[in-house]
């Protein structure tokens, strides 16, 4: 791996201020009561690192929002960018455009199966909707299924198919969506000891809530390959070939949500590898350009592409495969291939990060379960390891959640920005994540772990 050791911060107080005046005064955030929220003015961000203007400097075990997969500012991606400007800075969708071209068959070439076309978006949510609008066209069809403990983006569609609270606020029931169990041994919501048997019982609830609600009603089946936000949960052998298998018995259309898993998060191009099952739909975003410019897409299948060969697809956006971002992708995915970032991720979860967090796990009563592979982490904070009660409530806030803010500010006085939701922290460092680096983290997560065994009984 090519290391790219940040720039020694500088601290510049008055302009920091500066900015976060700006933003308070401006600046209406996602995800947030604005008067009780208190942004990190940034300075900077380099590798696997970011600044503020006091001069403190952390260590990004967030990757962004799981997407900075090659790191802050790789020097190959930024020139790729800055060419794209001189050259042909911005272009209309229904053109053929060379970025956009090349960046096309470079994805398609590692799409599993025959998933060779693809949609671009601006992100991972649109790429969901039209995913969706794409299944329902194709089968004629209107209900969709999508599992609890989920999150498929914030737009209309993808934030009704969302299993977990964010979903709540913007629920109004009719978006023909009908939800059910995934699989999650360690809460398993059907009594299973064993992954075997949470694989064969988890089918099984799905096979009971298709009969149920019908299904030749069922236009797809939408599953994040690994879930991300929600927990990491890698599903048990068997499972995503067995809702493959469901999906081809009764017609429907199984989409694949890789927007935080693809592109090497997992130690593998797509997720869908390590289990060995082609969707007809996968959507991405996030690591396919590592966030530089916003870039998502949804690849499709030769049937369902077929479908739209004389009947126009009902759908589009204007900024549908930007030259920027489309170039962008280009060389993230040549950085990608040159610097072999997918077999170091890989690599660095099967000797570093694996073994470190289960290392922490046998000394901090804290942690309940350790769970991932490759660059993909998290860490199941609980009160008591016997009973698995967590850390924290579900989906709690305020003082209910001191328990995990006293962790976040333990790991961030180390020099680490922690991943946090709900109970859980998660480990997603960038896919080039040096050794030294991954050690780093895990040792000030050593740190602030001992906050949270303060909260055990």
């Amino acid at each position: 791996m090519t290391p790219h050791a940040p720039h020694a911060p500088y601290a510049d107080p008055a302009a920091g201020a500066a900015v976060k005046a700006a933003d308070r005064a401006h600046v209406f955030h996602s995800w947030s009561a604005q008067g009780l929220i208190d942004p990190l003015a940034v300075a900077g961000a380099e590798g696997a690192y970011f600044w503020d203007y006091d001069g403190n400097r952390y260590l990004d075990f967030t990757s962004g929002l799981v997407y900075t997969n090659i790191g802050y500012q790789h020097p190959t991606v930024i020139a790729a960018i800055q060419e794209q400007a001189g050259k042909l800075a911005t272009f209309a969708p229904a053109f053929a455009v060379e970025s956009r071209s090349e960046a096309a068959r470079l994805i398609a070439e590692r799409t599993p199966g025959d998933l060779d076309k693809i949609f671009f978006t601006n992100g991972g949510a649109e790429a969901v909707e039209n995913a969706i609008r794409m299944a329902r066209l194709h089968t004629g069809r209107t209900k969709v299924l999508s599992a609890y403990r989920s999150y498929h983006g914030a737009t209309s569609t993808a934030i009704n198919l969302t299993g977990d609270p964010r979903r709540w606020a913007s629920d109004n029931g009719s978006a023909g969506v009908v939800r059910f169990w995934a699989p999650f041994l360690y809460r398993s919501p059907f009594y299973a000891a064993t992954e075997a048997e949470e694989c064969a019982r988890a089918l099984q609830h799905l096979e009971d809530t298709l009969a149920f609600e019908g299904p030749a009603t069922i236009a797809a089946i939408i599953l994040e390959t690994v879930p991300g936000t929600a927990g990491i949960m890698t599903p048990p052998p068997g499972y995503l070939a067995g809702v493959r298998e469901i999906c081809d018995r009764y017609g429907i259309v199984f989409v694949l949500d890789e927007v935080m898993a693809g592109f090497g998060r997992t130690g593998a191009w797509f997720a869908a590898d390590h289990f060995d099952v082609v969707p007809d739909l996968l959507t991405f975003a996030k690591g396919v350009n590592s966030g530089y410019v916003p870039l998502g897409g949804v690849a499709i299948s030769a049937e369902i592409a077929a479908t739209f060969e004389t009947r126009p697809y009902p759908g589009g956006l204007t900024y549908s495969g930007h030259p920027l971002a489309c170039a962008a992708a280009v060389a993230t995915i040549q950085v990608m291939e040159d610097e072999k970032v997918v077999e170091h991720a890989a690599r660095i979860g099967e000797t570093v990060l694996g073994p470190g967090l289960r290392e922490l796990a046998e000394r901090h009563p804290s942690v309940g379960e350790v769970r991932g592979l490759g660059a993909f982490w998290a860490l199941e904070l609980v009160r008591n390891r016997e009973t698995r009660e967590p850390l924290v409530p579900y989906n709690a806030s305020g003082e209910a959640n001191a328990p995990m803010a006293a962790f976040g500010a333990a790991a961030k006085k180390q020099g680490l920005w922690p991943f946090i939701n709900m109970n859980r922290t998660h480990a997603v460092p960038a896919c080039n994540v040096t050794e030294a680096e991954a050690k780093e983290g895990l040792a000030a997560l050593d740190i602030a772990l001992s906050v949270a065994d303060e909260h055990t009984v």
